[in-house]
């Protein structure tokens, strides 16, 4: 299964891939993460690794190499990708869980991030997981990736909507966009510090047609590990993870 996770930004989209990852790692699932946010630049840490593995689109050539592919009809030249057949220094492992990036945005001036886009659609086309196996996609912030394709491959879009009203703006657009993509939405509520605003944000969604599967509550020990960039595996939040774990399989 591919599940990708978007959203506005800072709705904590890394947070809730790093807690459902670990999730699917204590249960001894082989999960595949996906870092395809161009700007964030900090997913690894809280995986615990040291470094980050070297952007996909170096395997491709680089950015300028890249955009001279994007005309051809297979930037990859593989017809079909498995996690084995990937080199090692594009995908890091540790305990059952793999990172790769697709690629960052470093330096001013180097222009749009389409080649990126480009590159990752092919990646998740061309992706065949094995037997217990998913991956899981922390994508970009907002609604791009969806007017790039990116999310065709996808088997499930897992919505992350804070308390706010620009992620719930979000979350309508989101719903809308991947259902014309025949794509199967479902909403996690994120940071939700009291029971009368999980209701209140149920209760909005409902009228715009979309299911949460699961809320994780504003657990200071998220925002304690996301500062010192370290791994999510304990306490209340990556609790409530598992519930949204065991909802999407």
């Amino acid at each position: 299964m591919k599940i990708s996770v978007c959203g506005k930004g800072g709705s904590g989209k890394s947070a809730l891939t790093s807690l459902l990852a670990n999730q699917a790692v204590s249960r001894g699932l082989g999960v595949l993460v996906v870092d395809s946010d161009e700007s964030n630049s900090g997913l690894f840490k809280m995986f615990g690794f040291e470094k980050p593995p070297v952007p996909l689109m170096e395997l491709v050539g680089g950015k300028k190499k890249l955009k001279q592919k994007m005309s051809h009809p297979n930037v990859l030249a593989e017809s079909h990708l498995s996690t084995k057949d990937i080199p090692s220094q594009y995908l890091i492992r540790r305990n059952g869980l793999m990172l790769i990036s697709i690629g960052k945005i470093l330096q001013a001036l180097e222009g749009c991030a389409c080649p990126m886009g480009v590159l990752n659609q092919e990646f998740l086309k061309k992706l065949r997981l094995g037997e217990n196996e998913i991956a899981i996609i922390d994508m970009e912030a907002g609604v791009e990736h969806f007017g790039r394709g990116i999310d065709e491959s996808i088997d499930r879009v897992l919505l992350v909507v804070e308390p706010s009203f620009e992620s719930l703006t979000m979350a309508e657009k989101i719903k809308e966009l991947a259902s014309g993509m025949n794509k199967s939405v479902s909403a996690v509520l994120n940071k939700v510090g009291s029971e009368k605003i999980a209701k209140k944000l149920e209760g909005k969604l409902k009228t715009k047609d979309i299911e949460v599967i699961g809320i994780v509550p504003n657990d200071p020990m998220v925002f304690e590990a996301c500062l010192e960039g370290r791994t999510l595996g304990e306490g209340e939040a990556f609790h409530a993870a598992g519930k949204v774990l065991d909802a999407l399989l």
